[in-house]
């Protein structure tokens, strides 16, 4: 008999991606995974003052975790995620309006920051998280281009008001280290060796938290 694929293995599971984001849904269907989507907008997205960095995406993936625990069952896998730009030791957000996007374009342009998402992996036995750091360096932005930018792709629901995949990106990032997807908001290399990992691996006892 024929041994199943790592892919065929993954897809014997009822995977559930818990995430509004049209992005993160598009790598998992590149990935070759079969999955629905979730949400819940009740979630506030608060953490402790004293985290920094991957510290605070890869605790608000685990705190989305927890608020679908009922939705686990034998052979199902929760994937969570969330993403931060982190700029000069300080968190830039999701824009509110106009005028704040093209601010914190106009504090990302010329410099270097770092993109972290935080990915959280549950089952109904244990969950396994981990952060992926990626280092994007973004040349000069004149205002006509962040005004440009801003106007036509509106990207209010992106952290530090932009999409590596767009218009934006094209133009403006010079140098990147690390996975360009995480920029995007998922991680897919490690998340897909995680997923891997995570179902090979023996069912921990009761109150144990495996993390990458």
């Amino acid at each position: 008999m024929k041994a199943l694929s790592d892919l065929e293995r993954l897809n014997n599971y009822d995977i559930i991606l818990a995430s509004a984001s049209p992005r993160r849904s598009f790598l998992l269907e590149e990935l070759g995974l079969k999955f629905k989507t979730v949400t819940n907008n009740e979630i506030k997205e608060s953490f402790p003052e004293h985290l920094i960095a991957g510290d605070i995406p890869l605790y608000l993936a685990k705190l989305k975790a927890r608020s679908f625990t009922s939705l686990l069952k034998e052979k199902t896998l929760l994937i969570t995620a969330d993403t931060i730009v982190w700029l000069n030791n300080e968190l830039i957000g999701k824009p509110r309006d106009t005028e704040e996007a093209k601010k914190m374009l106009r504090n990302l342009s010329g410099k270097m920051h770092f993109v972290y998402t935080g990915v959280c992996i549950a089952s109904i036995h244990k969950e396994l998280a981990f952060a992926a750091e990626s280092k994007v360096h973004f040349r000069h932005l004149t205002d006509g281009e962040i005004d440009y930018y801003v106007k036509k792709y509106k990207p209010f629901d992106k952290a530090g008001a932009y999409g590596i995949q767009e218009w934006i990106g094209y133009i403006g990032v010079d140098r990147l280290e690390g996975s360009y997807f995480n920029v995007m908001g998922l991680p897919v290399q490690k998340l897909y060796s995680a997923l891997i990992h995570f179902i090979e691996s023996e069912i921990p006892r009761k109150g144990v938290n495996k993390q990458l």
